[in-house]
Parts: C-alpha cells; sequence; structure tokens
C-alpha cells in the first residue's frame, strides 16, 4: 500500500506509542476530531494521543488507502472494548504534515 510518509510516520507513532513523534505529524494548528472531541494544535493533539494510550494501548494496521480522499482504513486493536475495531482515518495534508484527521467507524 502506498501511504504518503507523514501518514506512514503516524502509524509507526501510534504503534511505538510514541506522543511526541505522533504530534509532530501535525502542523501546528492541525485539528483531529475523535469520539465527538475537537482537539486543536499540536500540544492538545499530544495530550489526547497520551491519554488514549495510555487508557486502550491501540495499535494500528493499516488495510487500505484511498488515495484520492486520502482515507487510510484500519484495524484498531487495544485494551478497550469490542477490539479490534476497523477505523476509517480522513486526512488533509499540508506541506507534508496532517492538517484535519477526523477518526470514524
Amino acid at each position: 500500500m502506498n501511504l504518503p510518509i507523514v501518514i506512514r510516520e503516524l502509524v509507526k507513532a501510534q504503534n511505538e506509542f510514541d506522543n511526541a513523534a505522533y504530534a509532530n505529524c501535525f502542523t501546528e494548528d492541525a485539528k483531529v476530531f475523535d469520539e465527538g472531541k475537537t482537539h486543536n494544535g499540536k500540544i492538545e493533539i499530544e495530550n489526547w494521543i497520551n491519554i488514549a494510550n495510555k487508557e486502550y494501548r491501540a495499535t494500528m494496521t493499516p488495510l487500505d488507502f484511498n488515495e484520492s480522499e486520502n482515507i487510510l482504513s484500519a484495524e484498531i486493536s487495544g485494551t478497550f472494548p469490542g477490539s479490534p475495531v476497523a477505523l476509517k482515518y480522513h486526512f488533509k495534508l499540508s506541506n507534508g504534515q496532517i492538517k484535519y484527521l477526523k477518526i470514524t467507524t
């Protein structure tokens, strides 16, 4: 699967529980929408993924990538009810970084 470099870096950071590397995939003013909440900017994104990593220990296995729409389908496994689940990651990229990410089922 041909993933953009920043999305490969995001998957690697998620699977290594590297909160700083995860946040560094985003622009300074990025937005992440997940579970009904919006996280604004790198600091909030790093805090959000840090809490999520501690609570869920989720790892990501890419399943498919729609290049025309920048949507990654991935299997997420962790310490949460119903694991594993398939989620969709809707990306907007800017200058090699993630500007916007929305995570859906």
